[in-house]
C-alpha cells in the first residue's frame, strides 16, 4: 500500500487566483465532489473562498475527512514595495492553515497573468523575456523574506510554485531561483504540467531539483494544444481555455516514470492533482473522478 496520499486542489474546479469571468462552484460543492471523487485531502483556494474562521474550516474539513494542506498565495516578488504586504497575506494565512492540519504549506508564487509580455508568451519564454540580475536579486530576496516570516511566526514551512505566465516558467528561471535562495528556508512546489508547458520535462525536472522538491502537483500538458497555442501565439488564458492541462494520461507528462522515481526516492507526503480550468468550464467532478482512477491504476 502506497504511503502517498493524493488530494486535488479548487483549481481543477475553476476556482483560480486571476480576476476572471464565469462562476466557479462554492466551496461546499467543491469539497464534497472531492470526496465522492475519491480524494483525501485539498488545498486553500483564494482567502475568502473556503472559511476564514479556523473552528468553521476545521469543521467543514472534519465532517468529510479531507485534509487541508497548503494554500497558494500569489506576491509580486519582482516589486521590492510589494513583499511586507504579501508576507503579511502569507502569515495570516499559514496561521489559518497551521490551526487545522499539522503540516501545511505555504505555496508561494509569482505574480502570475500580470505582466502582459510573460502573459502573452506564457509556453514559448526565451532569455530575454526575463529578469535582470538586480531584478533576480529582489524577487529571490523577496521569496526569502515571505518564507522567513512564516517560518518564524508560525513555524509552517514555505514552497514555491513554479508558473506560467510569472517569471519563475522555466526550466532555467527554476534553477535561477533556487540558486539564489537558501534551502533550510525555502522548498519547491513541482508542478509537473507547468513544468512541461513551460518547456521542461517533468521527470527531468524531478532529478534536477529532487533535493529542493518539498511538495508535489500533478498536472498533466496536452503537447498538440500547447504546439498550438505557440504556433498561434495565443496567451496563457487561451491555453488553459482550451484545455492545455488536460486529464492525467492524456498528455506529455509520464506519470508512470515520475511516481517510480517519487517511490524510490522516498516521497511519502501529498500528491496534489491539478487540471486548470477557468470558471465554469467543463465538468470538474468528472475529470477529477477520472483522474482518481487513473492514479489507482499506477498504484496510488
Amino acid at each position: 500500500m502506497s504511503q502517498i496520499k493524493v488530494a486535488n486542489a479548487p483549481c481543477s474546479w475553476g476556482v483560480l487566483e486571476f480576476d476572471l469571468d464565469g462562476e466557479a462552484a462554492g466551496y461546499a460543492k467543491v469539497l464534497d465532489e472531492m470526496v465522492q471523487s475519491n480524494y483525501a485531502g485539498t488545498e486553500f483556494g483564494d482567502w475568502g473562498f473556503m472559511p476564514t474562521d479556523p473552528d468553521v474550516l476545521r469543521q467543514e474539513l472534519e465532517k468529510r475527512k479531507l485534509s487541508m494542506l497548503g494554500a497558494f498565495v500569489p506576491v509580486q516578488l519582482v516589486n521590492p514595495g510589494a513583499h511586507q504586504d504579501g508576507a503579511a497575506t502569507a502569515v495570516k494565512t499559514a496561521k489559518l492553515l497551521a490551526a487545522v492540519y499539522e503540516t501545511p504549506f505555504i505555496v508561494l508564487a509569482d505574480d502570475n497573468g500580470t505582466v502582459e509580455n510573460r502573459t502573452q508568451k506564457a509556453g514559448r519564454i526565451q532569455p530575454e523575456d526575463g529578469l535582470s540580475d538586480d531584478q533576480w536579486k529582489v524577487f529571490a530576496q523577496g521569496a526569502e523574506l515571505v518564507a522567513k516570516m512564516i517560518k518564524d511566526e508560525t513555524g509552517v514551512r514555505t514552497v514555491f510554485h513554479h508558473h506560467c505566465g510569472g517569471y519563475v516558467e522555466t526550466p532555467a528561471e527554476v534553477e535561477r531561483l533556487l540558486s539564489l535562495t537558501d534551502p533550510e528556508i525555502l522548498g519547491l512546489c513541482f508542478d509537473t504540467g507547468h513544468f512541461e508547458y513551460g518547456g521542461g520535462n517533468a521527470l527531468q525536472g524531478l532529478n534536477d531539483y529532487a533535493d529542493r522538491i518539498w511538495h508535489v502537483h500533478f498536472k498533466d500538458c496536452h503537447p498538440g494544444i500547447a504546439q498550438q497555442i505557440r504556433t498561434d501565439k495565443q496567451d496563457y488564458f487561451e491555453a488553459v481555455k482550451k484545455g492545455v492541462f488536460c486529464e492525467l494520461g492524456k498528455g506529455s507528462v509520464d506519470f508512470p516514470a515520475v511516481l517510480s522515481e517519487l517511490r524510490q526516492r522516498g516521497y511519502k507526503d501529498w500528491i496534489v492533482v491539478e487540471q486548470d480550468v477557468l470558471p465554469g468550464m467543463g465538468t470538474p467532478i468528472e475529470s477529477a473522478t477520472r483522474n482518481r482512477e487513473y492514479l489507482k491504476s499506477l498504484g496510488l
